[in-house]
């Protein structure tokens, strides 16, 4: 039977209606909203971006542990905060605020559904200039209640505020997830190991997605603390990867601005850049696979939310690895450019595709040629021949960071080998230092430490000289499966020499200040 048979004779472009019904959620959306397929570290930054919203120009990410256990994670900021009004505004699921032109924040779902997706227990807790502390609790049994949401007995909310006073002075928010899915599946002994790569990939995540915030001013921190011992044991400073951040551009002339004619929009324009051969700079090696973040970088507001793909313009593939497009999205609203609610990819239509096609130079070189330099670098770049260094141990905790992605950037590493840590802890009185080849790890004497930073006890990254020489004279006695006599003996007159060193600083020390 022809379709055109059943069809009424009159088309009608509107479906008429005879009324309407309120129907509030089902139970069941507080569940999908739970579910909305964000990694941990997308979900922290979603976070990240609601305190950018609200103007904090410092933001601390604290994992909390208790002995052998992970407990809790903390974003701290130093924001505007909320009242109590603003509080059930931001707690109310399903209910999107007006957003700035510049804000970050799109749907108003992102602090549930981020949290919820980690985490069954979601507190927040702010306070403003001229409101006391507050705070309420949404969790995931309160979701199905009718999606309940608790309120924070205020004195534990003052409590909260009290305790950050460093950072939350006069305003400020406390974002805190308990029960944390991840968290609860980390073996007994497995918790140090587990912060170790959660934060090494959350610093990786933030320092890619915010870089254009961390050069602007930006304070992200990431910490460890150790809420039995009343200390922190661990702390990094988020520093920021620019996916263009490259000294000297592969080929001369870029990078080049295209101007993109898009139907509906008007001129987009494409930063096209062109990374040199074989980098090792954080910004080209460390931020995932080559292969995948060649291509297109889209910004929204000056926040990465895609890092490479083409936009079904192409597919990938290895003689483009050198090429990256920034793209800053429009600030109007359009259907060609359409951002995922984690904020990590755009979805385009034919429409951007056509005009990158399209797109030309001021010279009137079209894109196409720009993908042909691309390639024309790595053919080039890879022909080059190059001084083979030995790969080495990767530092771990206890470095600075820049001190890890230094070497990231300038040695090979070993895949197959857990990272060196160094610690301060006690050691016979006759030594500087002892190597724990067992578990990777170079012992201080923490006798000497208060002589490596001023008199003072230091952090868990201090002495950052001393600990960088230490880690290059030491790295290659590790990962063996034979201990040398001769190889013994040079650790044992380094460290005599090394001792005598610490007590002749020390006596200088001692003389200045007299």
């Amino acid at each position: 039977m022809p379709l055109s048979a059943s069809l009424p004779g009159g088309w009608e472009y509107d479906v008429p209606t005879t009324g309407s019904k309120r129907l509030p959620p089902d139970a069941g959306y507080g569940r999908a909203l739970t579910n909305q397929g964000y990694s941990f570290e997308a979900a922290v930054a979603d976070l990240v971006d609601n305190s950018i919203d609200a103007g904090a120009d410092a933001v601390v990410v604290l994992f909390l542990r208790d002995a052998d256990r992970i407990i809790s994670l903390l974003v701290v900021d130093n924001g505007r905060g909320m009242d109590a009004e603003g509080l059930d505004h931001a707690m109310t699921v399903g209910r999107r605020r007006e957003y700035g032109s510049h804000a970050l924040g799109m749907y108003g779902t992102g602090l549930k559904a981020a949290s919820l997706s980690q985490a069954r227990s979601l507190t927040l807790i702010s306070r403003t200039k001229c409101s006391r502390a507050a705070g309420r609790k949404l969790t995931a049994e309160g979701l199905e209640d009718g999606f309940r949401c608790d309120t924070v007995d205020p004195a534990f909310a003052q409590e909260q505020v009290d305790a950050y006073d460093g950072l939350i002075e006069w305003q400020g928010t406390i974002v805190r997830w308990d029960r944390v899915r991840a968290f609860e599946t980390v073996a007994p002994g497995q918790s140090e190991q587990f912060l170790s790569k959660a934060i090494a990939r959350l610093e990786t995540h933030l320092g890619l997605f915010l870089h254009r915030f961390l050069s602007s001013g930006l304070r992200l921190d990431i910490a460890v603390w150790d809420v039995a011992a009343g200390e922190e044991t661990d702390h990094i400073s988020v520093d920021p990867l620019d996916p263009f951040g490259y000294k000297v551009p592969g080929r001369a002339g870029y990078p080049k601005k295209f101007a993109a004619p898009v139907e509906g929009i008007g001129q987009v324009d494409l930063e096209a850049h062109i990374w040199p051969a074989k980098s090792n700079l954080a910004g080209f090696r460390q931020i995932g696979p080559v292969h995948d973040r060649q291509g297109f970088y889209f910004y929204r507001n000056d926040r990465l939310v895609q890092a490479g793909g083409w936009s079904n313009l192409r597919t990938p593939e290895s003689h483009l690895a050198l090429a990256r497009v920034a793209v800053d999205l429009p600030e109007t609203d359009s259907d060609v450019f359409s951002l995922t609610v984690k904020k990590d990819g755009v979805q385009v239509t034919p429409a951007f595709t056509l005009a990158v096609e399209q797109a030309a130079d001021a010279a009137g070189h079209m894109f196409r040629a720009y993908l042909a330099d691309a390639e024309a670098a790595y053919r080039e770049g890879m022909s080059r021949s190059a001084v083979d260094r030995p790969a080495v141990i990767e530092p771990g905790k206890g470095f600075d960071p820049k001190i890890k992605r230094a070497v990231r950037e300038e040695l090979p590493l070993k895949d197959s080998e857990d990272p060196i840590r160094i610690e301060w802890t006690s050691l016979p009185a006759d030594q500087f230092f002892q190597l724990d080849r067992t578990s990777n790890a170079v012992l201080l004497n923490k006798a000497f430490r208060e002589d490596f930073n001023d008199g003072r006890r230091g952090g868990s990254n201090d002495a950052p000289v001393t600990k960088t020489l230490l880690y290059l004279l030491l790295q290659d006695s590790f990962g063996l499966g034979r201990w040398e006599k001769k190889r013994a003996d040079r650790i044992e007159y380094w460290n005599a020499v090394l001792l005598a060193a610490v007590h002749a600083q020390r006596e200088r020390r001692t003389r200045a200040e007299y």
